[in-house]
C-alpha cells in the first residue's frame, strides 16, 4: 500500500548466534556423556553376592569370584537356605553355593537380569543333560517381562511426568496451599494410573497393588515437588535445572537397566540419591520382594518431596508478603493491626 512499508525483523545479535552454536553441541556432549558413558562401562563393581557351602569348597568359589579384583563384595553364608534368605531380603543380588556336583548359582532375575546372567556364567552355566541344574532363580522376573525391559521403561515416563507437573505448577504461579494440593493430587493420580498399567494390565509387577501405587506416587511427588520448588525459588532457571537433574542425570544414573553397582563410580551412588534411581529401587522392592530393603529409597524420595513442598510453601509466603503492602498503598487503606 502507498505510504506503508514492511518492516524487516531485527537482525539477531551476534552473541545470540554464538550462544546457539556453542550451547547445542555442549548439550549434546553432556547428554552423550550422561547416557553413553555408563552404558559403555557397565561392569560389576563391589556387587554384593553370597557364597555358601562347606568352608573348604566355599573358599575355592570365593577365590574364583575374587579373580576380577573388586568386582564382587562377597558375603559368606553357612548353607543354601541362609543364602536364599539373604537374596529374598535383598542383602545380595545372588549367591554361589559350593556343592559336591560343582557350584550352584542362586539368582534373582527380578532384582537384575544382568546380574543373574553374570552369576550363571560364574557358576559354569546350565549343566549338561542328565544332571542337576546349576542355576536356580530364587526371585524370578515375571514371564511377561523376563529381562525387566518394561519395568526399566517405566522410570523415564514417570520422571518426565513429574517434571511436567512441577513445571506447570511453577509456570502457572501456584504457591502455598494450592501448589501443595496440586502436587499431592497429581502424584496420587499418577501413582494409581502407573500401578494400573504396570500391575493390572501388563503384569510386569507382582507385589501389593496399593504399595506399588504408593511407590509410584511418592516417586512422582519427589520429582514434581522438586521441580516446582526450584521454580518457585529460582524461576525458569530452577525449572530447567530440576528437569536436567531428573531426566538428563537421574535416568541414566539410576542403574535400572542393570544395577547401581554395575555403573562407573560414583555414578551409581549419585543415581541412588536422585528420585529416578531411588524410585526404581523402591519399585523392585515392593514389586517383587515384599518391600525388603525399601527404607533407604523411601527416605531419599521423602526428603526430595518434603524439600520441594517446603520451597513452594515458602515461595507462597514470600509472594503474600510482597503483595499486601502494594495493595494497601494503592487503596490508601491501612493494614489492620492487632
Amino acid at each position: 500500500m502507498p505510504g506503508s512499508s514492511l518492516r524487516r525483523p531485527p537482525a539477531p545479535h551476534p552473541r545470540a548466534l554464538l550462544a546457539v552454536l556453542l550451547l547445542v553441541p555442549a548439550i549434546v556432549a553432556l547428554a552423550l556423556w550422561a547416557f553413553a558413558w555408563p552404558a559403555a562401562r557397565t561392569a560389576p563393581r563391589d556387587l554384593p553376592v553370597g557364597v555358601a557351602g562347606p568352608p573348604a569348597a566355599a573358599a575355592s568359589v570365593e577365590q574364583k569370584l575374587s579373580r576380577d579384583g573388586e568386582a564382587f563384595e562377597i558375603h559368606r553364608y553357612d548353607d543354601e537356605a541362609a543364602a536364599r534368605d539373604a537374596i529374598e531380603r535383598r542383602e545380595v543380588y545372588g549367591a554361589v553355593v559350593a556343592t559336591p556336583k560343582g557350584p550352584h548359582a542362586l539368582t534373582a532375575s527380578a532384582a537384575s537380569p544382568v546380574v543373574a546372567q553374570a552369576l550363571q556364567q560364574v557358576a559354569g552355566g546350565p549343566s549338561g543333560a542328565g544332571t542337576a541344574s546349576r542355576s536356580t532363580d530364587v526371585v524370578a522376573a515375571p514371564e511377561v517381562d523376563p529381562r525387566g525391559a518394561a519395568l526399566s521403561s517405566s522410570v523415564l515416563p514417570l520422571a518426565i511426568g513429574g517434571v511436567a507437573a512441577g513445571a506447570m505448577v511453577a509456570v502457572l504461579g501456584l504457591r502455598g496451599t494450592r501448589a501443595v494440593v496440586a502436587l499431592l493430587g497429581s502424584a496420587a493420580l499418577s501413582g494409581a494410573v502407573a500401578a494400573a498399567l504396570t500391575h493390572s494390565w501388563l503384569g510386569v509387577l507382582t507385589g501389593n497393588w496399593w504399595a506399588e501405587s504408593a511407590s509410584f506416587g511418592l516417586f512422582s511427588l519427589a520429582v514434581s515437588a522438586s521441580v516446582a520448588g526450584l521454580g518457585a525459588l529460582l524461576g525458569r532457571a530452577g525449572i530447567g535445572s530440576g528437569a536436567m537433574a531428573m531426566v538428563l542425570f537421574g535416568n541414566p544414573f539410576s542403574g535400572v537397566t542393570s544395577a547401581p553397582e554395575m555403573l562407573p563410580e560414583p555414578l551409581g551412588t549419585i543415581g541412588q540419591w536422585l528420585p529416578p534411581g531411588a524410585g526404581a529401587t523402591l519399585l523392585r522392592s515392593v514389586g517383587f520382594f515384599d518391600g525388603s530393603a525399601s527404607d533407604s529409597p523411601v527416605l531419599v524420595l521423602t526428603v526430595w518431596a518434603v524439600a520441594g513442598l517446603t520451597f513452594v510453601t515458602v515461595g507462597g509466603l514470600r509472594k503474600q508478603t510482597t503483595e499486601v503492602p502494594e495493595d494497601s498503598s494503592r487503596t490508601g487503606r491501612r493494614i489492620p493491626t492487632a
